[in-house]
């Protein structure tokens, strides 16, 4: 990791997930191949790939551009560490937005010298909800969760989610990682993009939006609750 790095600009955080028809609130579980996450007994791993089109690639990709800086849990850092900087295609500008941004991990069991996918500036492992709330106050930008569930339960819980990447595919598979738990506070969602690729996949993006009469979620001037110890990622 480079010493005394500093944060990168960055206010927004934008959580990245994807849903299946069987429940609006699970989020993604091991979409890209059979082994990528077989916790909780879960067998159907790659189910995603049937539904992967050229509409898919443009959301997905103007997503990625928007990134300023990425925020993961460890088991999310670590799956796309072992992939994505092998990834060395120029005209990927996926792949270059992904290897080049400042990456943070939350995480009690990731060591600063084992975090080396390039530009990994810190390993967050106490006072998780401070230390981001800190970090989105540092500047301007977008600071994106992808994956890492755990993390975005907690990050939710904190208020500190100021918008919501969310992918529903028309599939079935009946288990999986819940985005939204039973601890979830209450709140609504103002959206501002909704696009249907051709696999009938929908692509919405949707800021955070407190219910009548309910606490002020996200960053944008909102007051947050002074709640520290946010459950690491994964």
């Amino acid at each position: 990791m480079p010493p005394d790095q500093p944060h990168p600009d960055v206010v927004d955080l934008t959580a990245a997930v994807s849903a299946r028809t069987d429940d609006l609130v699970r989020r993604l579980q091991s979409p890209g191949g059979p082994d990528e996450d077989r916790s909780g007994g879960f067998e159907h791993g790659g189910w995603m790939g049937r539904f992967v089109d050229e509409v898919f690639g443009e959301v997905v990709d103007g997503w990625f551009a928007r990134t300023d800086a990425l925020l993961f849990g460890r088991h999310t850092y670590d799956v796309m560490a072992s992939y994505w900087p092998h990834v060395t295609d120029p005209k990927d500008a996926t792949a270059a937005r992904l290897n080049a941004a400042p990456k943070h991990v939350v995480s009690r069991t990731l060591t600063p010298e084992r975090a080396t996918w390039n530009n990994t500036v810190e390993v967050i492992g106490d006072d998780v909800a401070e230390r981001i709330r800190a970090l989105k106050a540092s500047g301007e930008g977008n600071l994106q969760v992808h994956g890492s569930w755990r993390l975005i339960q907690a990050l939710t819980e904190h208020g500190l989610v100021d918008e919501y990447h969310v992918i529903q595919f028309p599939t079935v598979v009946g288990a999986g990682k819940r985005l939204f738990d039973t601890g979830t506070p209450a709140g609504a969602f103002e959206v501002s993009d909704v696009r249907t690729t051709g696999t009938g996949a929908i692509a919405i993006v949707a800021a955070a939006d407190p219910l009548p009469g309910g606490e002020p979620r996200g960053g944008r001037g909102a007051r947050h609750r002074g709640v520290t110890g946010a459950r690491p990622g994964s």
